[in-house]
């Protein structure tokens, strides 16, 4: 069994765990329904608490990862002007990608109608957070204390001293050459711990998967399965056709390929539901299985996770055409174009605040005065979305890595090509240290 086992790659494997976990999830619901003791032990219990230390062991290498790797890319820069001209080409990216993605859900929802209809007796009243203004967005990305800030996972804060702690390291000569060859070296080790995690994602994803699918409500997907669908469909279409064909006409290289080394970072992403808590799976992706160079992964990366929100972007599209049928109000073209532009700069004026998502879309409703009130006829079926949101944003950080590589040279296309790049990083083997 063992033997067998081993012969697996990490994918299969994963995908193995994935599947048991829906059929488990789902034996669960039908066979024992309400057994107090299979939910309390088993649901509650076993797959609880497997599924949070999965999760948790991601997130517990998202700032060493992060700060290590962009410590490492910044240091390896021979001019900061190199600094900037990334930084352009990703923003300008993330943000294209984004009003793509929005307009394409908004032309989905306009053509299938899943509001039209719509039942409204389950709306009640949503109070959404409010967003901080553009203003204390840009102050808040410069940390008072790094410290307290990788304390606290505010990866914008992080991406800001780590450029500036890798300039200042790439400006500073033999001490720094010293500095920045320790940080190689533990950027190596760090990346060999995400390997140890991935070989155990497969029981990860099994405790994940058969605890949501135990759980599930079926129903609220049923009563609005015009929406489900429509946007579910939007970013499946997003993802294979949007990223593929920029991906080609940016860079070159083969798609197929690309969707086929995503496997596994795909499953990650639909499986915990959180961009950040992918990172280490992205990183490992992009550098490992597709060559991008560190110095562009560890940028665009974390970045990506953070204000790269495609996903969220055409729930905000969906959402707000659903809504405006369901309340039977009419929206203008200029009603579009302002839902485009809001969602579009939101994603980045809202990066790093709980419930991102909900917030984006309270803001886009009031942009165009629709009533908050929908947001919560929707929010029975967000679980799942959510899920497939996340994938889709993943595949968009490393669709635009690549693109970004290639356009600087840096980016190994026989790597790229080769589908068994990084079986053997991914191999976990203990030596004993020479004595």
């Amino acid at each position: 069994m063992n033997a067998e086992t081993n012969k697996m790659s990490l994918t299969t494997r994963v995908l193995l765990g994935m599947v048991l976990g829906i059929v488990t999830g789902f034996a669960i619901r039908f066979l024992f329904g309400e057994e107090g003791f299979v939910n309390e032990y088993i649901v509650n219990g076993l797959f609880d608490v497997g599924g949070q230390i999965f999760v948790a062991s991601l997130k517990m290498l998202v700032v060493p990862l992060v700060f290590v790797s962009l410590v490492c890319g910044t240091s390896a820069l021979k001019d900061i002007a190199t600094l900037g001209r990334l930084g352009g080409k990703t923003l300008m990216f993330y943000l294209g990608t984004t009003a793509l993605a929005i307009t394409l859900a908004m032309s989905l929802a306009l053509l299938f109608g899943p509001g039209k209809g719509a039942d409204l007796s389950a709306a009640s009243s949503f109070q959404a957070s409010e967003a901080p203004s553009l203003g204390d967005v840009i102050v808040g990305m410069f940390p008072t204390n790094p410290i307290s800030s990788m304390a606290e996972g505010n990866t914008l804060q992080i991406i800001i001293f780590a450029l500036l702690f890798g300039i200042a390291i790439s400006a500073s000569g033999k001490p720094g050459e010293r500095v920045a060859a320790f940080f190689r070296d533990l950027n190596e080790v760090i990346l060999k711990l995400v390997a140890l995690l991935m070989n155990l994602a497969p029981f990860g994803v099994f405790c994940l998967m058969a605890k949501l699918f135990t759980t599930l409500g079926l129903s609220a997907i049923v009563s609005l399965a015009e929406y489900f669908f429509v946007l579910a469909g939007g970013l499946v279409l997003h993802a294979l056709v949007t990223y593929t064909t920029l991906l080609k006409v940016f860079s070159g290289l083969s798609p197929v390929t690309f969707l086929k080394k995503m496997e596994d970072a795909i499953m990650f992403a639909f499986s915990t539901a959180s961009s950040n808590a992918t990172i280490p799976v992205s990183m490992e992706t992009t550098t490992r299985r597709m060559g991008a160079d560190n110095k562009i992964a560890s940028f665009t990366i974390p970045l990506g996770a953070t204000i790269n929100m495609d996903g969220t972007a055409m729930m905000q599209g969906v959402a707000t055409v659903f809504i405006a049928q369901a309340f039977n109000v009419d929206l203008t073209m200029m009603d579009y174009m302002t839902v485009i532009l809001t969602a579009t700069l939101a994603s980045i004026g809202t990066a790093g605040v709980p419930g991102v998502g909900l917030v984006m879309l309270a803001m886009v409703l009031n942009q165009v005065g629709l009533p908050l009130e929908g947001i919560a006829l929707i929010m029975g079926v967000d679980r799942l979305l959510d899920m497939i949101r996340t994938a889709v944003n993943i595949t968009g950080d490393c669709a635009v890595t690549c693109i970004v590589a290639k356009s600087e040279d840096a980016l190994d296309e026989k790597r790229f090509n080769d589908m068994k790049a990084a079986e053997e990083d991914e191999k976990i083997v203990f030596r004993p240290h020479a004595q």
